[in-house]
């Protein structure tokens, strides 16, 4: 019997098996994907083929990027069909073509800012465009607690944000997203919200009730959702808890709750999650889910080994 999970008119069936690899390749862990307007999926993990493409049948169309990344975080399929493609190992971000050449890089390589100067950048983390403009706005990340705009050309236009709790703070800013009136939203993780600003950086709002938001996707035309993929906790004290994280919450654009997928532990059997790390939506309203198992959990297993990392939602209702 096939796995669902959802309710209401957000019900998937689970698809753990979707991506076909050859034999003896891995993903190893699967940190973001994106798909282009002809449905193909691309997958960015920290394996030995760190771009990887597929058709929507599963089927593996190409792969590339050995030895061009440190440590994958993030993947953007921009409208003009380029990646910007997150590098908080190197410190950069760049911009390929999406058969993997480089275009632009954003930042220096290997060079990362000073710890918390607000400088780009230390450890970015993902990439967001404005479909209207083509500007560019860069979380930045684990050493630094700010949103970093460029012009489409890569000139630097402003930033903000500071390490803190209070509106317009940020407890590690870990996704960014742009809706399509152009309003830029915040996953700042550890503080378990998400905040949404406009396009000169001014505080709005914020949605809170949300356990460490590490996923943020927005997608649909006519009717806009946000997908936003939860961690559970890293801390002994609550680790066993359930119903915090391990989950995709769906919402609105006014932040009301769609419907919750996952189940309330975290796992890696088909209706549950581990780390949703990355995400995105097809044309059918099938989700993508990337999970960085390995780090979370799998590193710490005796002997260490790989967990599941990728799967494929398809929408049924």
């Amino acid at each position: 019997m096939n796995t669902k999970m959802g309710a209401g008119r957000f019900i998937y069936e689970v698809q753990s098996d979707w991506a076909k690899l050859p034999a003896g390749w891995s993903f190893h862990e699967v940190v973001d994907v994106g798909v282009d307007f002809q449905d193909r999926v691309y997958v960015f993990s920290r394996g030995e083929h760190p771009v990887m493409v597929f058709d929507r049948h599963g089927n593996l169309l190409k792969a590339w990027g050995e030895g061009l990344f440190k440590r994958p975080h993030g993947l953007t399929l921009a409208a003009d069909n380029t990646l910007y493609l997150a590098d908080d190992g190197a410190h950069v971000v760049q911009q390929f073509t999406l058969e993997g050449e480089l275009l632009m890089t954003l930042g220096r390589p290997g060079q990362g800012a000073a710890f918390m100067s607000g400088q780009p950048f230390n450890q970015p983390t993902k990439a967001a465009l404005d479909p209207k403009t083509g500007e560019i706005y860069i979380s930045d990340g684990y050493g630094n607690a700010r949103v970093h705009k460029f012009s489409p050309n890569g000139k630097h236009l402003l930033s903000w944000g500071e390490s803190g709790t209070d509106p317009g703070q940020f407890n590690l800013v870990h996704s960014v997203a742009i809706d399509n009136k152009g309003l830029v939203y915040v996953a700042d993780r550890e503080n378990h919200r998400i905040q949404i600003f406009d396009e000169r950086g001014n505080y709005l709002t914020q949605w809170n009730n949300m356990h460490r938001p590490c996923a943020l996707h927005i997608a649909g035309q006519e009717e806009q959702l946000v997908f936003v993929g939860e961690l559970p906790s890293s801390l002994a004290v609550n680790e066993a808890y359930p119903n915090i994280g391990a989950r995709i919450s769906i919402y609105d654009l006014k932040g009301q709750l769609m419907a919750r997928l996952g189940d309330l532990r975290p796992g890696v059997q088909p209706h549950q999650f581990l780390s949703p790390h990355g995400l995105a939506i097809d044309s059918r309203g099938d989700i993508y889910v990337g999970e960085v198992s390995f780090s979370f959990k799998g590193r710490s297993l005796s002997p260490p080994r790989e967990l599941p990392s990728f799967r494929k939602l398809v929408r049924i209702s």
